[in-house]
């Protein structure tokens, strides 16, 4: 036997020795499992047109597969997120609660507690998977407080992470524990196309003999909104959408909301213009991205046995309800992605319109490896049912919305007459966030019902709840009006979820047929007023 057989042998024996996990995945097929690649886009909306500027992907991806019309993220926020898609965990499961180390995000405390037991640690260790990362990770990823750049979470075999928040230009990567510096020069250093660039080489000198999964996170369209150069004069005419909630007073919602001037000054809505269309202008370089990923798996002849995902880690608003821009809040256009998905197995040109959230993705795709998902500890579902087409598939009607809000204990400079506890605020006095913009939803969509029911963390419990069939643009609090019995048992199914960890987190909805209600938990004693009670002690 030449040295070089014995190579190739060898690489088999140790992918077949490090499957101990994972059987093949029903429904596919070939003595190779699938690959995936999982494309993370950063702030990017759907209810405000975000998938408009990419043609190119809704060809490749969209149109040769199943697009989800209900893809939500647990907390619309980039740090809790991205961790629920790692983890497959709501987020007082993974316990990431904002963007900061004491919030957990990428902490030494998340390294050690979540880190191991993510999806693609579990691929690797387990399945035999060669892992790739390459972008943004979690927002304070590379903090030295926390390892630096030199930690390399478990379950990469190739690691590509930039240092902290997303960037175009002047940021660092951690090169599987080394830094790379890279300056302002387009043909080197626009992160968008350095991510591509190094895709492709992986994809040109990955080992055949293993299956892989690759994570390509990019910072498009996060701030501060720099396009490629040949892409700067795109969508000159294009303007922020001005829907049903566009400049809208927040009437009857939280006070965070109802501060916020109606109607906006020019100079803000001239900026939101402005940034909205440097959003566009960013997407065009993803766009290309996708184009040149998956003409390189046709090209290796993988295209065929790989799963594309594409999903964004939150979704933003731009003038809705007077707030300028950003994400943080509990309305569709925050909390609402595109997913994407193409593969094995999958249809071309569907829609499907269940109820799914970025914390299924993880326990999706170690279902396509062949892993027993029951021995996770996951909050999500497989979507392999959805993706191939299942007949009779028994489906969750409601997902769990949470965030924790964030403020200052000193007064905002640009806004001291609103005083302590809040914190991104526009020059005109108009506040994204707050300590008590802290709030649970339940997001229910059945059959009979399209609802949002939504308590917040403050000294009034204050609740907003909204029948999206009548008012898809969320316009009317209907917490007064709506029958009691229903609010009852929202609020019954709150303190559930909220509580829920793996299989109880996918019990029956409200309006689903096996759904038990004990009319004894009554709306006042719900679960934030017991935590406010017990803050008081």
């Amino acid at each position: 036997m030449s040295p070089a057989v014995r190579g190739l042998a060898l690489a088999a024996l140790l992918v077949l020795s490090r499957d101990w996990g994972c059987a093949q995945a029903a429904g596919t097929s070939g003595a190779r499992k699938p690959s995936v690649v999982l494309i993370l886009t950063d702030d990017q909306d759907v209810c405000l047109g975000g998938m408009t500027p990419l043609k190119k992907t809704s060809a490749l991806i969209a149109e040769m597969g199943i697009s989800f019309s209900n893809a939500y993220v647990p907390s619309a926020l980039c740090c809790p997120s991205r961790a629920s898609i790692l983890t497959g965990k709501y987020p007082h499961n993974h316990h990431v609660v904002n963007n900061t180390l004491e919030g957990n995000c990428s902490s030494k405390s998340w390294q050690k507690i979540q880190e191991p037991y993510t999806f693609p640690a579990l691929l690797k260790s387990m399945c035999g998977y060669q892992t790739f990362f390459a972008g943004k990770y979690l927002n304070e990823y590379g903090a030295e407080d926390a390892g630096g750049i030199g930690h390399i979470p478990p379950g990469w075999s190739f690691w590509y992470a930039l240092e902290k928040n997303s960037k175009y230009y002047n940021y660092t990567l951690s090169v599987n524990g080394k830094a790379q510096r890279h300056g302002e020069n387009y043909s080197a250093d626009y992160l968008t196309d350095v991510l591509a660039n190094m895709s492709l080489d992986f994809l040109e000198y990955k080992s055949n003999f293993e299956p892989f999964f690759m994570m390509i996170s990019t910072p498009a369209p996060h701030s501060p909104w720099i396009p490629a150069p040949q892409y700067k004069k795109s969508f000159q005419n294009v303007s922020a959408p001005r829907n049903g909630n566009f400049n809208i007073h927040g009437k009857d919602k939280h006070w965070l909301i109802r501060q916020a001037k109606t109607p906006m000054t020019n100079s803000s809505i001239q900026f939101l213009d402005d940034a909205f269309r440097k959003r566009w202008q960013t997407l065009l370089s993803v766009d290309d991205l996708i184009e040149k990923l998956v003409k390189k798996l046709e090209l290796l002849e993988e295209l065929d046995n790989t799963y594309i995902f594409y999903t964004s880690d939150n979704g933003f608003h731009t003038g809705q309800f007077s707030l300028p821009i950003d994400k943080r809040q509990l309305y569709e256009f925050d909390i609402k992605v595109p997913l994407l998905v193409r593969g094995p197995g999958i249809k071309p040109n569907q829609t499907n319109k269940m109820l799914v959230a970025n914390i299924d993705l993880g326990p999706t795709i170690l279902d396509i490896a062949g892993f027993d998902i029951n021995k996770t500890q996951m909050d999500g579902m497989s979507l392999l049912p959805l993706l191939r087409g299942d007949k009779n598939v028994t489906w969750r009607s409601d997902v769990l919305i949470e965030y924790q809000g964030e403020g200052h204990n000193s007064s905002d400079p640009t806004c001291p007459a609103l005083g302590p506890g809040v914190t991104h605020c526009f020059p005109d006095c108009v506040c994204e966030d707050s300590y008590n913009n802290t709030y649970a939803c339940v997001r229910t969509l059945s059959t009979s019902w399209d609802l949002q029911y939504c308590e917040f963390d403050d000294r009034e419990v204050f609740v907003e709840v909204y029948n999206l069939t009548a008012d898809p643009h969320q316009l009317t609090n209907i917490a007064k009006t709506i029958d009691q019995e229903i609010l009852e048992k929202m609020n019954y199914r709150l303190m559930m979820l909220q509580s829920c960890s793996g299989a109880t987190c996918r019990t029956p909805g409200v309006f689903d047929p096996g759904y038990r209600f004990d009319p004894r938990l009554m709306f006042s004693h719900g679960i934030w007023a017991h935590k406010l009670s017990t803050r008081s002690l």
